[in-house]
């Protein structure tokens, strides 16, 4: 007994050692993995940082960003006191607010669905949704057009059949909310939905072992077991949506809705607005203006809903 009790602790300080020559190991295979995002965002993202200067000034291409003159806020007067400011803000935030909740509940349903099928269907499943995501909008812009033209329009044909009249998708605003909504779901559906089935299959099996003993039903697994666990993950990617509730979609805005006049009211965004001027005017000053607005807002926002969640249950906070 003296002998076995001398030996176990040299034997444990032998093995330390080796374990944490292991960690550094995996740690710097990690590092090594992340290390072309690390140097991209440094890239885009962080060395890129000094150009906010421009948003001060008044950029001229002839005397550089140091030579132009400084106007201060004057760039973010412009943005602010122009007629459309509100419009386009309030369609920027109401359609990721939408898209976000829409977007959810479905991937979740879909989420749900797959864990509830064979793993051979489902790997196929998934493949099949995650496709559109590759897909350019400049593409689903002419698929688009493919089925909403008034002339050859699979749509408006499919209403003739039924002896009910053409409609001008194109220059009526009040359907675009909805096609809109229709196109980002089929482009980004899949990708969520991936998301949340990746949480669900991390979900520990021995919780629906124990609640099937007892009787439980799917829905009610479902309902006590698998949206409870996939909270903090909901929680994360919403805390993440808010920071971009500023920054709209620009391609699923610009093309689909093909950049038609009488539908600016219903689909323009921010960044849609803030484009179309710098293609006008060439305001290069101004567009770096409401992108640092746009940062500043998502960057208060984001830390705005951290706390709150924070506050609500610490677990589920970014920091």
């Amino acid at each position: 007994m003296r002998h076995s009790e001398a030996v176990l602790p040299s034997a444990i300080a032998e093995d330390k050692p080796k374990s944490r020559k292991k960690l550094r190991g995996s740690d710097k295979e990690l590092s090594l993995l992340a290390l072309p995002a690390v140097i991209y965002i440094f890239v885009f993202s962080y060395l890129t940082m000094f150009g906010v200067i421009i948003a001060f000034k008044n950029y001229r291409y002839d005397k550089g960003i140091w030579g132009s003159e400084w106007v201060g806020l004057a760039n973010f007067k412009f943005f602010f006191l122009t007629e459309k400011a509100y419009i386009v803000t309030r369609n920027t935030v109401l359609y990721n607010v939408w898209f976000w909740i829409a977007t959810t509940f479905c991937a979740l349903f879909v989420a749900i669905l797959l864990n509830e099928i064979s793993r051979k269907w489902s790997k196929y499943y998934q493949t099949v949704m995650f496709l559109p995501t590759f897909v350019s909008w400049v593409v689903i812009m002419y698929l688009a057009q493919i089925f909403l033209h008034h002339d050859y329009g699979f749509v408006n044909r499919l209403l003739e059949s039924f002896g009910l009249n053409r409609v001008r998708w194109y220059l009526e605003p009040a359907d675009w909310p909805a096609i809109l909504t229709i196109a980002h779901m089929w482009k980004s559906i899949g990708f969520s939905a991936l998301v949340y089935y990746a949480g669900i299959v991390a979900i520990d099996p021995s919780y629906y072992e124990a609640a099937r003993m007892d009787g439980a039903t799917r829905f009610q697994m479902v309902r006590k077991i698998t949206i409870p666990m996939l909270a903090p993950l909901i929680t994360i990617l919403l805390i993440m949506t808010i920071g971009s509730m500023f920054r709209g979609d620009f391609g699923l805005h610009f093309f689909v809705s093909g950049n038609s006049p009488l539908l600016y009211n219903t689909v323009d965004i921010i960044d849609t607005f803030v484009y179309r001027a710098l293609s006008v005017s060439g305001d290069t000053s101004m567009a770096a203006a409401v992108g640092l607005y746009q940062s500043l807002v998502g960057f208060a926002l984001v830390v705005a809903a951290n706390y709150a969640v924070r506050k609500i249950n610490e677990e589920n906070s970014l920091w």
